[in-house]
């Protein structure tokens, strides 16, 4: 499934200038993308624009050619699109394995219900069994960012997009996370989106993209 920005503008009112303008890209399944940026550069705005979160102000978001919004934004975000956020958004009632069990159900995976999955997708991140059945907020802050990726990897959705996922990962653990994106990519066949401040996530993806002047650069 091909991803494509056509055309996009955004600025948030008519004094300010737009904080990117006419952009066109194509992200492409078994790629790895990271995209780079200055502070204020629109990073996560766009990735909220992919996710289907939010519209912008001119320009279509595409899937296969058809705009988004023709799927309907919330079936588009639950069965095309798997979102890791900065703040990981986990249900904080829940334990570690039932936030993963809930977004199976949700997106009516066919892993849903599937005890053994839901464990081994967390414990590929580095969250064992015992960790796996303690509510996530007595985990760490590092252990919750991995939790929120497991989330994200375990749906059937074809593409992932994850802000800043190593954020708050060693060096080791995100080495581990980078070689899962890559292997989503390259083996599973997703298209893989990530922001990232990071020089050496960056430098990881198959394609590296500045946006710097309300334009799109490939890093050469």
């Amino acid at each position: 499934m091909t991803l494509a920005i056509k055309d996009l503008t955004h600025q948030y009112n008519a004094q300010e200038k737009p904080l990117y303008e006419h952009i066109n890209m194509s992200f492409e399944p078994k790629t790895l993308y990271s995209i780079v940026g200055q502070s204020g550069s629109g990073k996560t705005t766009l990735l909220s624009f992919l996710a289907g979160l939010d519209t912008p102000s001119e320009g279509t978001i595409t899937l296969d050619g058809e705009n988004i919004s023709k799927y309907g934004l919330t079936k588009y975000r639950n069965q095309k699109v798997a979102i890791i956020f900065q703040s990981y958004n986990l249900l904080n009632y829940m334990t570690a394995a039932q936030n993963v069990s809930s977004a199976l159900s949700m997106t009516k995976s066919k892993h849903t219900g599937d005890k053994d999955y839901i464990y081994a997708t967390l414990e590929k991140l580095g969250i064992n069994r015992t960790l796996a059945d303690k509510n996530v907020q007595q985990l760490s802050g590092g252990q919750q960012q991995r939790v929120a990726i497991a989330r994200a990897l375990a749906v059937d959705a074809k593409i992932v997009i994850a802000d800043e996922p190593t954020g708050n990962l060693d060096e080791e653990n995100t080495q581990e996370v980078i070689k899962i994106f890559q292997e989503l990519a390259h083996e599973v066949g997703k298209t893989v989106i990530l922001v990232t401040h990071e020089p050496n996530v960056a430098q990881a993806a198959d394609v590296q993209i500045s946006l710097k002047n309300r334009q799109f650069t490939i890093v050469e």
